[in-house]
């Protein structure tokens, strides 16, 4: 058994007990494969392994990494879990199935008039520094900003995004939970939240999409 292979099989379990501590269902939390900076080899043997959705921080990369892969890229979502830049919105419109970074209307207008120009419509989450430290809105404006996101025909919003301080792990939970109240008070459905060093707080507090990468991969 690769080293991949088996952290990979330790990360599954942990979703899974961390799940049933808290009376979830394993199923319902999305495992995100942070891939940023890794080789495509490396991609490519996650792929096999039965990663099904891929998390990239930029848009070049990306695209880079996708003609690559050639078909077994198709086999995968793609998840934007970076800022994008505006001049890389078109892009990323085009090669990602989900993006999770959205805290700027200039991008959000950016990005669903490139899906309307694709015919396509993109799910996107939006970005809320919960801890004042990370990018994002700020969770008193969440609700006007979401609600001028959903006005736009190109993207379908599907829940909010936070990334938690590198603190202790028990101290990461307040910044989830207070995203799970801003997601209840607007009826939307995902949270993602949680990386390698806090997915489990973030899982007993709701997340429904986790992103790892050192986890899975190792360190960088």
């Amino acid at each position: 058994m690769t080293s991949i292979e088996q952290n990979l099989k330790n990360v599954k379990e942990r979703i899974r007990k961390s799940a049933l501590k808290v009376n979830r269902n394993p199923d319902e939390i999305k495992l995100i494969a942070v891939t940023k900076t890794f080789p495509v080899d490396v991609i490519s043997q996650g792929i096999k392994l039965g990663i099904k959705s891929i998390g990239e921080t930029k848009v070049q990369e990306a695209i880079e990494k996708k003609e690559k892969l050639g078909d077994v890229a198709k086999k995968v979502e793609w998840h934007m879990i970076g800022n994008v830049q505006s001049n890389k919105a078109k892009d990323a419109a085009e090669i990602f199935d989900f993006i999770h970074s959205i805290d700027r209307m200039k991008i959000a207008r950016k990005i669903s008039e490139s899906c309307l120009q694709l015919n396509k419509k993109i799910s996107v989450l939006v970005q809320v520094n919960t801890s004042g430290i990370t990018n994002g809105i700020k969770p008193e404006e969440t609700v006007d900003f979401v609600n001028e996101i959903k006005k736009l025909e190109g993207i379908k919003i599907e829940g909010l995004m936070t990334i938690a301080p590198l603190v202790e792990r028990e101290r990461t939970r307040p910044y989830f939970r207070k995203l799970k109240e801003l997601a209840l008070n607007l009826g939307l459905k995902h949270l993602s939240m949680g990386m390698s060093n806090d997915f489990e707080v973030a899982i007993e507090e709701g997340a429904t999409m986790i992103r790892i990468g050192t986890a899975i991969f190792g360190k960088r």
